[in-house]
């Protein structure tokens, strides 16, 4: 009624293997991943591994033939799929159980490394299908395995013929064409300007014009000396010292009025 799904990170354990199921005759890839955990102990400062889970995983159609040509052992990937547990016995008749995870969608762990994509081409024959099971049984049905020779795809086929990416760093200025290229310009000489040539038209020093005569001023009259000024002419001033007045302060009646002389009758 419900199911499990999750996205599983981890790294391949086992080569995707081609299995047919016997009974209809279909192709499955399976493989194996191990996602483990990592926790820092602060006791020892050092990282211990934690808890671990490993999964057998079913790529199925499609998917199956990318994982096949393109997951090896020891990639690190990411795994989207149904999680779920089968019970099976194995040829003694004891009960086991076992982890599968029908998978939707797998990639590799950009984090940890890079990638390159190449869109795959439908391959002739019959459809790839999804595995499930630990041994023999694939999804609770029968199985054998495929040889080389009958597998339909193998690891690193399907691609384009084709340098490996290097994937090395741009370089931080990259060069522009020749025809952006600024081009270097030569400095323009500078034009010496001659030193300007007296002009012709230079004022000539002017000869000094005679000056008219004029006559000596007749002598004035001597004036008459002014007398001296008397000494009744002279102001006098005197200054005049102002006291001021004492502030009087009013004398205070008192409610009683002052006591009257009898009048003689």
């Amino acid at each position: 009624m419900f199911d499990t799904h999750l996205v599983v990170v981890g790294n391949v354990l086992v080569a995707p293997e081609w299995r047919r199921v016997t009974t209809s005759g279909n192709l499955v890839a399976n493989f194996r991943i191990a996602s483990n955990a990592r926790r820092f102990d602060r006791e020892n400062n050092t990282w211990v591994d934690g808890n671990s889970l490993r999964i057998r995983v079913s790529a199925w159609r499609r998917l199956a033939e990318g994982v096949a040509s393109s997951i090896t052992v020891g990639d690190p990937v990411i795994v989207y799929g149904r999680l779920f547990t089968r019970d099976w016995k194995d040829e003694q008749g004891n009960p086991r159980v076992s982890y599968e995870m029908e998978a939707y969608s797998i990639g590799h762990d950009l984090a940890r490394g890079r990638s390159r994509f190449f869109r795959q081409k439908s391959l002739p024959g019959s459809a790839a299908i999804e595995d499930a099971e630990a041994d023999m049984l694939v999804a609770g049905l029968p199985s054998i395995p495929l040889t080389v020779q009958e597998s339909p795809i193998g690891y690193g086929e399907g691609m384009p013929a084709a340098d490996p990416p290097s994937f090395a760093e741009p370089p931080a200025f990259p060069e522009l064409p020749s025809e952006l290229s600024p081009v270097a310009e030569a400095p323009s000489p500078v034009a010496l300007v001659p030193d300007p040539e007296p002009s012709s038209l230079a004022e000539a020093p002017q000869e000094p014009s005679p000056v008219a005569a004029v006559p000596d001023p007749e002598p004035e009259e001597e004036a008459a000396p002014e007398e001296a000024a008397s000494p009744a002419d002279d102001f006098s001033l005197e200054v005049e010292r102002l006291t001021a007045a004492q502030p009087t302060t009013p004398t205070r009646r008192g409610r009683r009025s002052a006591k009257r002389e009898p009048i003689a009758a």
